[in-house]
């Protein structure tokens, strides 16, 4: 959901992101739009399932970082700071404390929501390629599958019955697609 609606610049936003009614919200500027994150429960989860098996993953191999809602953009692009669902990255650096991290990282992982367009969700995917994410997995929970981008153009669609992996960018990691969607009280 947009915001408002004239075209602001990172720094416009960062000043919008500290003004105390917006301390709370997940917002992101994409093309220079405030955009508004909705979360529900099953993202949620989704989130979760996907966080829990890569963040392990990448914690036992010390291979990188693991991020929730992590505010990426580049000092090339003024009116893109985005906030990805789940981002994997390998830079040897310190935490970003403050503001965006200014790169994308390795992996992007976006959880469809339902007011999303499948336009405007694979939109995302290009921009994150176009920008130095290597591997851009978009899921959708409605079709409980996945794409997967990698940057040699390759699309990879992932039903229940696939595993996702790191491909070449976090060798070794998989996870059952089905896993991605599992409801833990489920039977």
């Amino acid at each position: 959901m947009t915001v408002l609606e004239r075209s602001y610049t990172i720094t416009e936003f960062e000043q919008f992101l500290r003004l105390p009614e917006n301390r709370d919200r997940l917002l992101e500027l994409i093309n220079g739009k405030i955009v508004e994150k909705m979360p529900t429960e099953e993202r949620g989860m989704i989130a979760s399932n996907i966080n829990i098996e890569l963040g392990s993953f990448v914690k036992r191999h010390k291979v990188g970082r693991v991020g929730i809602e992590v505010r990426h953009q580049v000092h090339s692009d003024s009116l893109n700071s985005r906030l990805l669902d789940i981002s994997f990255t390998r830079a040897q650096r310190p935490v970003v404390k403050r503001g965006g991290v200014p790169h994308f990282p390795n992996i992007a992982i976006e959880i469809k929501s339902p007011d999303d367009s499948v336009k405007q969700f694979r939109d995302k995917a290009e921009y994150y390629l176009a920008n130095g994410v290597e591997l851009v997995w978009l899921v959708y929970p409605q079709q409980r599958m996945v794409e997967v981008y990698s940057l040699d153009g390759d699309v990879e669609i992932l039903f229940e019955g696939d595993l996702v992996t790191g491909g070449e960018v976090l060798p070794g990691f998989e996870l059952p697609v089905a896993e991605i969607f599992a409801d833990p009280l489920a039977e």
